[in-house]
């Protein structure tokens, strides 16, 4: 067996320390916006039957056929998935545990998403999502929501330089006609049609417009409008979401081709993009998909949500030359002898029990070498136990930034005398 070091899988990335303040600021930040919207959290495993996401995404989609992580379980020959998305999780677990029994669920998840692709900046092959689900609602009034919900975190996190593209799917007659016609269109110009486009010609024609290729671009743009195909329902539902979105000023720009990467969608659909990422530059995505339930199993219900990619709005706030949140430490904890480092846990416990946080040294070394380390670590101030102190049943009580002389204190004293030096 090879004794060389190990690494992790490549577009799987570690999260150290001195980047992690980061992200346990924005789980804070984003925790307290989504409960001002009453959305509860779940928590779903990161493992899920692959039927799930044959049924939910749909077997011709890029996702399906060329990104999961999926095995058979060598102990029962289960066929499972590392989830590749949370929407399909969320709603197995809503019907698996009969939340749509009583009333409608506003629900919240965040965790990593498993996708087997080529890794650079602002996309990896484990990458983390906070996903947003409304099921039970058919309204556009939580289409709307959803979308006020987005330009209020934009700006609690102050992020800059994102625009608000729009688009409408229209409901399943309508997806059929305007898919004959697109069909028919494509079929008359195969010779322009890349090979992927071929391959989802006759399986999943509309997510030709969305192609990158430039060749292509001309050819898309003169394809048919699925605008064109829709019924009045579901332009009136359309129009609501954008009349609600007019009156909280909220800007955004309709995009004909903007048709997601799923098949569950239908109606509203959103994508909030930056161009400050290169072609990684949709922050967070969503829409309508109000048939997902009876797919999977369910009763018919409908249902909204969206996903932001965590990694890209955390590049964001980088970008924009934010440092990384830290908590300061209040005490440093100095010890050296038998009877003062027996002390010295006994101190550190009740310093945390009001409420300090505190840094009790170990390892041994001289009172040199730990008040080395003491003012590296950032504390307000040092508190040093020696033998001496030990016997009388005080400490040496030391401040280590801006003004202050070092004292004895008593033990009793040390809490109040602490609680000044760090406010």
């Amino acid at each position: 067996m090879s004794n060389s070091p190990l690494q992790a899988v490549r577009g799987m990335n570690d999260i150290l320390p001195d980047e992690a303040g980061l992200w346990l600021w924005f789980e804070d930040t984003v925790r307290d916006w989504l409960e001002a919207y009453g959305y509860r959290n779940m928590r779903m495993p990161l493992v899920e039957p692959t039927a799930l996401f044959k049924r939910a995404i749909g077997e011709v989609t890029d996702i399906v056929e060329k990104e999961m992580y999926s095995f058979e379980d060598a102990l029962n020959g289960d066929h499972l998935t590392l989830r590749p998305e949370g929407t399909a999780s969320c709603v197995r677990a809503v019907l698996q545990h009969n939340l749509l029994y009583n009333a409608p669920q506003r629900l919240w998840y965040s965790g990593p998403m498993f996708r087997h692709e080529r890794p650079q900046k602002g996309r990896y092959r484990q990458f983390h999502q906070v996903g947003v689900e409304a099921l039970g609602f058919a309204g556009p009034d939580v289409d709307a929501e959803q979308i006020v919900m987005c330009a209020r975190l934009w700006k609690k996190l102050g992020i800059r330089d994102v625009a608000l593209q729009l688009n409408t799917l229209g409901d399943s007659a309508s997806r059929q006609r305007h898919r004959d016609k697109l069909i028919a269109y494509f079929e008359q110009h195969k010779d322009v049609l890349d090979a992927d486009a071929q391959r989802r010609l006759y399986s999943n024609p509309l997510r030709i417009l969305d192609t990158k290729n430039p060749a292509m671009q001309e050819l898309v743009a003169g394809a048919p409008k699925l605008m064109d195909e829709l019924d009045s329902d579901a332009i009136a539902h359309f129009e609501a979401v954008q009349a609600i979105l007019q009156r909280h000023g909220i800007a955004y720009e309709i995009n004909p081709r903007l048709v997601r990467g799923l098949d569950y969608y239908n109606r509203t659909v959103f994508e909030w993009v930056t161009t400050r990422l290169g072609a990684q530059g949709t922050i967070c995505a969503g829409g309508r998909y109000d048939g997902l339930i009876a797919q999977i199993g369910g009763k018919p219900a409908p249902a909204m949500g969206f996903a932001m990619g965590v990694e890209r709005l955390l590049a964001l706030l980088q970008d924009d030359g934010m440092a990384n949140p830290t908590m300061p430490l209040d005490v440093y904890l100095v010890h050296q002898g038998e009877q003062a480092s027996a002390l010295a846990t006994l101190v550190a416990e009740e310093l945390r029990d009001a409420g300090l946080r505190v840094l009790l040294h170990c390892g041994g070394g001289s009172f040199k070498s730990q008040m080395k380390k003491a003012d590296g670590s950032g504390a307000a101030c040092a508190v040093i136990i020696g033998d001496d102190e030990a016997a009388a049943q005080q400490v040496t009580l030391k401040p280590l930034r801006g003004g202050g002389e070092q004292g004895r204190v008593a033990l009793a004293d040390l809490p109040q005398r602490i609680q000044h030096i760090v406010e």
